[in-house]
């Protein structure tokens, strides 16, 4: 196996799992648009550390929990319930009346690096998703479990998706003077992308 291989897979991997609209690049997207480059990047870093944590736990217990399909069964209910939360949460924002800022000022790039964390902790499907990844790369002989091969894959999931983070802040900020009607409705599309999440997660807890 190519030393740098393990890296590759979990840059790629993260990339095709995070590009699709979802809670955390879909809010660094807002805040690039409501606040700036600056913190949406310091959003998109407290998230990639938490995402960093996650992998490193999946991966550790890959093994164990392949064993134990109770375990992934708790954590998707448990993310049914998070994601339902998440829902009702960014639906009600949704419906307060807006108000006109004359003041922009951003709130602190540490407000927002620990936001990215929180929210990234709340999101709790990388666990399970990278246990499957990583089991399945190690039975196609393309992974093992050595603290070498652990650490790069880590790595590459944490750089592939700053990377999609980096790409909606960028985007999105490109398209500043085009994004009214995503400015007025954005905590509706967040709502509505944490509810597929949770229906989605319901689904494959029914029909596994």
């Amino acid at each position: 196996m190519l030393f740098y291989l393990p890296l590759v897979l979990g840059f790629f991997i993260a990339f095709l799992a995070v590009i699709p609209p979802g809670l955390i690049n879909m809010t660094a997207a807002k805040i690039s648009l409501q606040e700036g480059k600056n913190e949406a990047i310091s959003f998109a870093l407290g998230a990639s550390v938490i995402i960093f944590f996650q992998t490193f736990i999946a991966v550790l217990f890959a093994r164990f929990i392949s064993n134990h399909q109770e375990i992934v069964s708790t954590l998707q209910e448990i993310g049914i319930f998070i994601f339902s939360l998440l829902s009702i949460y960014f639906f009600w924002i949704a419906k307060k009346p807006k108000k006109i800022k004359t003041d922009s000022r951003v709130k602190g790039k540490s407000n927002r690096f620990f936001l990215g964390m929180l929210l990234s902790t709340l999101n709790l499907l990388p666990i399970p998703f990278y246990v499957f990844a990583s089991m399945t790369l190690a039975a196609s002989g393309y992974f093992n479990f050595d603290k070498i091969t652990v650490a790069e894959f880590v790595i590459g999931v944490m750089i592939g998706s700053f990377t999609v983070f980096y790409i909606y802040i960028v985007a999105f900020k490109k398209i500043e003077n085009k994004t009214e009607f995503l400015m007025r409705n954005i905590n509706t599309i967040i709502g509505s992308v944490t509810t597929f999440m949770a229906v989605l997660t319901l689904i494959k807890l029914l029909y596994k």
